[in-house]
């Protein structure tokens, strides 16, 4: 099937001073545009527990932000900025950060001009001795850099990003990372490293937010989706099918399943990255309709969605899997996705409501808002735009009900 979409559809005026650089004091202060049924109000993001329909489950993304910018310099001075994406070998998150001695990442280069042989490195103290990391760059592919570390400290790779590594804040915020962003450019209930990018519709939670809406009712999941850099590329194409999605690794538990099964009808996504991974499963239990396997080692493609027939409803698909786990004994499953939500007949099988920050204009983001809302998102956006709402990672939030 042939698919077209023109991006300058999705295009708005976005004004420098709208984009909010700094988070505000308090993380639930800030407001809260509530879309209900074609209707728009607006209320204290605290308010959020008096707004959702009693009983909703949500489900957060709780991975964790990794200090995944680099400042090394080659010997002879030169400044060049290694950006890690992701792991390459070893390909796993989880062993990615405990290894030690060396490692191999997927990174954008900054400077790549003034690096086109030997090492960069980054000289350090380490318990009172002096340490080393240093930098090959052993291949490429299109914008990104394979790049080889090894170093001379015993510690781990994310022991050093941690001590080394800078947060990796959006490119549109203009400035650099500053102490402030290491605690709130992470959600309260960040766990699992690999993201360089903040799952934000999660920012705007507090620890006393979550246990009064827990106090009321509301029941919480989690899922993982490790957010890339991907997800601030612009649509450059006129027409945004043409746009390459980029991959995301994601993890879903068995228990999790069962709760979404559980709580069917009732289920709200906090921020796209949870929209994205719950939205991903159907494609994996179709795979088992079909008389195959989840085979989560094979991305699910950009279109893979949409060619499932409609027929098969979330509830099945989450059966599905569900009883797939169980028959194998599985407690969790991994996964990747290049799913590409967009307003071209994308029928969401999971997801009934959502909250979402407001996004860049001309993005895939705004196509998946789109896609959820349909022509709505313009009568939403020009609201936010003519109330004083806070824009893109650290600005205000919004509640989707359809």
């Amino acid at each position: 099937m042939e698919r077209h979409i023109d991006i300058n559809r999705y295009d708005y005026d976005l004004p420098e001073e709208r984009i909010a650089k700094f988070p505000l004091e308090e993380r639930s202060a800030s407001k809260l545009l509530v879309y209900r049924g074609g209707e728009i109000s607006e209320r204290r993001f605290a308010d959020i527990g008096e707004v959702l329909p009693a009983g909703q489950l949500l489900v957060f993304n709780n991975t964790k932000v990794i200090r995944a910018r680099i400042i090394m310099h080659k010997p002879s001075g030169a400044r060049i900025e290694v950006f890690c994406l992701e792991p390459c070998e070893p390909a796993d998150y989880e062993r990615a950060f405990a290894v030690k001695g060396s490692c191999e990442w997927s990174c954008i280069v900054g400077n790549l001009k003034k690096w086109k042989e030997g090492y960069v490195e980054i000289n350090f103290d380490h318990e009172g001795r002096a340490e080393y990391l240093r930098a090959w760059r052993v291949g490429e592919g299109g914008r990104e850099q394979r790049v080889r570390f090894e170093w001379s400290a015993d510690m781990t790779f994310g022991q050093l990003l941690e001590t080394l590594g800078r947060i990796p804040i959006p490119p549109y915020l203009n400035r650099e990372s500053e102490e402030i962003d290491n605690t709130r450019y992470q959600t309260v209930y960040s766990k699992f490293e690999g993201s360089v990018a903040a799952p934000t519709a999660g920012l705007h939670f507090t620890e006393e937010l979550i246990g009064r809406m827990k106090a009321r009712g509301f029941e919480f999941e989690e899922v993982t989706l490790h957010v890339g850099a991907g997800t601030f590329l612009p649509v450059k194409d006129d027409d945004a099918a043409r746009h390459p999605m980029h991959t995301e690794h994601f993890e879903v538990r068995r228990t999790t399943v069962a709760r979404l099964l559980d709580r069917w009808g009732d289920i709200t996504a906090v921020g796209t990255t949870s929209v994205r991974t719950l939205e991903s499963l159907p494609a994996l239990a179709w795979r088992i309709r079909c008389g195959g396997e989840p085979d989560a080692d094979r991305v699910i493609g950009q279109w893979e969605l949409y060619d499932i027939p409609a027929s098969f409803t979330g509830r099945e698909a989450l059966e599905t899997l569900l009883g797939w786990m169980d028959a194998r004994g599985v407690d969790r499953i991994k996964a990747a996705t290049r799913i590409m939500i967009t307003p071209l007949d994308y029928h969401f099988r999971i997801v009934s409501r959502m909250v979402t920050n407001f996004h860049q204009p001309k993005s895939t983001l705004l196509l998946l808002v789109s896609a959820f809302v349909g022509d709505d998102w313009r009568r939403i956006y020009d609201y936010a735009l003519k109330h004083d709402f806070r824009f893109l990672s650290y600005g205000d939030s919004s509640l989707l009900m359809p």
